[in-house]
């Protein structure tokens, strides 16, 4: 019997992350995993247009892939259009992705939490809104990166990426203050924790890098119905990149996930 597709959606292959965690939760279902290839990255849009792209993307992935639920595996595309997809389509069952401000504060010992992010995620009301309800106990330290999402494009693509470099992008996530220390970073995007243990190497001190993919995929599963069998074996799990090109690493990368282009 074939069951719809759960479709995760991300700006590139940062989604990866999630699909990785959500196999593990719904062995039984397949997956369509789409990559706005052609958008990417988002952070150089500007609103009205990237929501407008975003929009019109799914009036035709949902008639193509018919699926189940979607995930959007990217904190840009859902905090700028997550609203809009579930008024637009409220038949849809969408799951969000957005910074995990709420366990990073439950969890810190120093009350000095960062949040990296891209530079979309960290000017939006809907971040600043979360560290309200979430965090007002804590310093909460917004750290906007033009090109960390691209870099950990090129890394999982094999490209070597300069120790410098990465090390520009993530050295304001950490703060010294009256003795304490920054001991939590979210990373709030799903392209980062491909990089998490070049992010470890070099950190000037021990942090605990808050990877969402996890909390992502749980809540998937909690929203797809159960079904009493193992997805079927000749439905192979599908990968779409809007721009209908890929090179040769990233089909490679793709096929190492256990995805057809």
């Amino acid at each position: 019997m074939e069951e719809n597709p759960v479709l995760i959606f991300d700006s590139g292959i940062g989604g990866l992350t999630v699909l990785r965690e959500a196999r593990v939760l719904m062995p039984e279902r397949n997956f369509v995993y789409v990559a706005d290839d052609a958008g990417f990255p988002y952070g150089s849009w500007n609103e009205p247009e990237l929501k407008s792209r975003i929009l019109a993307l799914f009036e035709d992935l949902l008639a193509r892939f018919k699926p189940v639920v979607v995930v959007i595996a990217c904190n840009t595309a859902f905090t700028l259009a997550g609203a809009a997809l579930r008024q637009t389509f409220p038949e849809m069952t969408f799951v969000g992705t957005v910074p995990a401000i709420k366990p990073a504060a439950e969890r810190t010992r120093s009350g000095l939490v960062s949040v990296l992010a891209t530079p979309g995620t960290v000017k939006r009301a809907y971040t600043r809104d979360l560290i309200e309800s979430f965090a007002s106990q804590c310093h909460v330290r917004l750290v906007g990166s033009q090109n960390l999402a691209a870099m950990a494009e090129r890394y999982v693509r094999g490209d070597a990426i300069a120790d410098e470099d990465v090390r520009r992008e993530i050295s304001e996530c950490f703060l010294e203050k009256d003795g304490r220390k920054t001991d939590i970073v979210v990373l709030a995007c799903t392209h980062y924790p491909f990089m998490a243990n070049t992010f470890r190497r070099l950190a000037p001190w021990p942090v605990d890098w808050l990877d969402p993919a996890e909390a992502i995929a749980r809540q998937a599963r909690r929203l797809v119905p159960t079904v009493n069998h193992l997805k079927s074996g000749d439905m192979p799990d599908i990968a779409y990149f809007t721009s209908g090109e890929t090179d040769f690493a990233t089909r490679r990368l793709i096929q190492g996930f256990g995805l057809q282009v």
